[in-house]
């Protein structure tokens, strides 16, 4: 599974305040341990902490790489920071995220393509968020024929369901696996499935067994990709073992150790 590190982020207080100081020494000592703790990328998102995006993406991503070779997550819906941002990364990266709609990827997927980037596309339309399987689906094929015509290969390429807060509506997890397998047969490789795994549980009283629960069904349902905590080390664990549960890792009695090397 591929875990992108969701703690750099300036809606948390820390990152926040290392922003506003341009202290850089919280933000490295989070992309270190993040690193350590197995992320495959670091998510990367200003939040509300700047009036100026820009420069404190450019700034996060600068700070990160001087500490960790772990690819960065560029996490902003504004094409300019991330076509901005792009310009002082060091390797390849993920762009986080566009919208499914024809004139989002006809400018998402051609920058993805040049700078050597894969990209997080939503399932969203010009209708919005779908709440039905069939739609999520639809949207997802399109994105996956889009970015097959600009060359986009789909091991580049994440689809994001979008995951409902479970105490907004309940049904839309069991509906989400659902769409996890469908969107497994869209392509020979299919693209990456990710969620942002921390909204399920927003708002709940129970949220590290909601997330932990939810993640193991999911990647039996096909999703190789989350926003999470990797921190949570029985969440990371949660996910290991659950790969090695579906022959996707090898056992041992070190096997937990052997994944994360």
């Amino acid at each position: 599974m591929i875990a992108v590190a969701e703690r750099i982020n300036g809606m948390f207080s820390d990152v926040k305040k290392a922003i506003v100081d341009r202290d850089p020494r919280p933000v490295q000592e989070l992309a270190r341990r993040q690193s350590e703790a197995g992320a495959g990328f670091l998510d990367l998102n200003v939040g509300t902490a700047a009036s100026d995006p820009v420069s404190v993406m450019k700034w996060l991503i600068q700070v990160t790489q001087e500490v960790t070779s772990t690819p960065p997550s560029i996490d902003s819906q504004k094409f300019e920071v991330v076509k901005a941002a792009l310009e002082v990364v060091k390797g390849p990266s993920l762009i986080n995220s566009c919208k499914g709609q024809a004139e989002e990827l006809d400018k998402y997927i051609p920058l993805a393509m040049e700078k050597n980037a894969s990209l997080v596309c939503l399932t969203i339309d010009k209708q919005g968020i779908p709440q039905d399987i069939d739609k999520r689906v639809e949207i997802a094929a399109n994105i996956v024929a889009k970015a097959a015509e600009y060359g986009l290969e789909p091991t580049r390429l994440f689809i994001d369901p979008i995951l409902f807060p479970i105490n907004v509506d309940q049904k839309q997890p069991t509906l989400m696996l659902e769409v996890f397998r469908q969107i497994r047969y869209i392509s020979d490789p299919p693209p990456h499935i990710i969620v942002g795994l921390s909204n399920l549980s927003q708002g709940t009283k129970q949220r590290p067994l909601i997330n932990k629960a939810f993640l193991s069904m999911a990647l039996a349902a096909g999703m190789d990709a989350a926003v999470m905590d990797v921190l949570d080390e029985d969440l990371m664990n949660t996910a290991i073992c659950t790969e090695m549960i579906l022959n996707k890792q090898i056992y041992s009695d070190s096997f937990l150790k052997a994944a994360r090397k």
